[in-house]
């Protein structure tokens, strides 16, 4: 420890002996006072500032910071750096609540201080002061939630103005308001405003800034705020006039979809979108929403525009399977089955397929009569049994509506005494020759 010692009061004195050899007079040491003796006592002090904060010698620490601030608060941007990293450390130590607020209203202060001295700095001006004391002020006063959005304000104007908005603190701002909103300290309308304001700055965004504007839609999505009216609100004016636009029609589409919106806007944009950016994914989502508003040719068209234009074979895969679900309701299952048994060519472990190709070759059957409509769910049942399985990998939702129609299709086998006129013994091989199943071969089990 004496060895220690020894080498920082030799350090001192090797910056005092630089210090004699200086001429303080010269008008470049200026800003650290008003006399040769002056400024050199200040520089001193500033050297000695950051040494006894590494020594945690933190009160003569704190007395060398507030002599800079009385005597020479333009001098130089570290006695702030310092002052800050001194009260950090006098926070971090503190032992009561009352001793901790009160060096984390000194932090808050020196950044205030330095604002009004190094405001018009090039590089660390208004906008980086305004940043770093929002940061500041969310990490050690969080609770003040109006000050925190206060803080985070300032600090975005002042980006505004110098022309450069960083979108991070953009994010951090809007997420602690939407924060602010599920615990009901501001109204929706803050939200929908805010996100107006600032949805511009990540238009034509960096793809390295890419996770700042997820952050951000996503924050806005899930906040409760985006409800149909505000987001229609908001772009109904912005679209007005500009609905080639694709970057504005690609977000209210992405609002109103993730928000769930069946409204005659959602159509609006959402066919403009699909027109600007036709895809698999955009064409379910519009099919589906005009499926449940009853509007069954609007959305057989997308699901079949998009077939022809998708090249990927998971997407037409999926295309498929729900082009076969709509036609099965509105009973075309003719059409269905041709859906299903493309899905099930691409992808020969498809669930779906097997599922509800079962489904319609039961309905299917309904033109036929005796033994040929019966042995119909021999085929219908391993259609079934097959798919169960793949539905407990891929939709778990459906394996009790599965086992449901496995045990209906096994109790609608031929009887033994079907089997027993028309010659077929257990085991043997039976070809349909009636529906949409005919030409399979299945296998002759008569009911138990």
């Amino acid at each position: 420890m004496k060895a220690i010692k020894f080498l920082i009061i030799a350090a001192m004195a090797a910056m005092a002996t630089t210090a004699v050899a200086q001429d303080f007079s010269d008008p470049k040491y200026a800003k650290w006072g008003e006399t040769p003796e002056e400024r050199k006592e200040n520089m001193l002090a500033s050297s000695y500032l950051k040494e006894e904060i590494a020594n945690r010698h933190f009160n003569s620490a704190a007395a060398y910071l507030q002599q800079l601030l009385t005597k020479c608060p333009a001098a130089s941007e570290n006695i702030y750096a310092n002052g800050v990293k001194l009260y950090k450390e006098r926070v971090n130590r503190a032992e009561t609540l009352a001793e901790k607020k009160m060096y984390v209203d000194s932090i808050i202060l020196l950044y205030d201080i330095r604002l009004q001295h190094y405001a018009s700095h090039p590089k660390r001006g208004s906008a980086y002061i305004l940043e770093r004391k929002a940061r500041e002020y969310l990490t050690y006063k969080g609770d003040d939630r109006e000050g925190v959005a206060e803080a985070f304000e300032a600090a975005l104007d002042a980006q505004k103005k110098a022309g450069v908005v960083d979108h991070e603190v953009v994010v951090i701002y809007f997420k602690n308001l939407c924060d602010d909103y599920q615990n009901d300290i501001v109204d929706a309308m803050t939200i929908v405003n805010t996100y107006d304001e600032y949805a511009k700055y990540f238009e034509n965004i960096a793809p390295e800034q890419q996770q700042y504007k997820n952050q951000f839609e996503q924050c806005f999505g899930v906040s409760g705020a985006a409800s149909c009216d505000n987001i229609e609100a908001i772009f109904s004016k912005k679209l007005e006039g500009n609905m080639d636009d694709e970057l504005l029609v690609s977000q209210a589409y992405s609002l109103l979809a993730r928000t769930g919106c069946n409204t005659e806007f959602f159509f609006t944009v959402g066919e403009k979108f699909y027109s600007l950016q036709p895809s698999a994914s955009v064409a379910m989502a519009l099919a589906q929403a005009f499926q449940d508003k009853g509007n069954f040719d609007k959305a057989n068209q997308y699901l079949r525009e998009a077939l022809a234009v998708e090249q990927d074979a998971e997407q037409r895969e999926k295309l498929y399977v729900r082009i076969g679900i709509l036609d099965m309701s509105i009973n075309n299952f003719a059409s269905a089955v041709a859906a299903f048994r493309e899905a099930q060519a691409i992808n020969p472990e498809n669930a779906h397929a097997p599922f509800f190709l079962a489904q319609c070759y039961v309905n299917g059957a309904k033109g036929c009569s005796g033994l040929a409509k019966d042995a119909i769910y021999w085929v219908a049942y391993d259609l079934i049994q097959k798919a169960l399985p793949l539905l407990e990998a891929q939709d778990a939702d459906r394996v009790a509506a599965a086992n449901q129609l496995a045990a209906a299709y096994r109790g609608a086998f031929p009887t033994k005494e079907e089997c027993f006129f028309n010659e077929l013994a257990d085991g043997s091989t039976y070809v349909v020759n009636c529906g949409f199943a005919q030409g399979i071969s299945t296998r002759v089990r008569p009911r138990q």
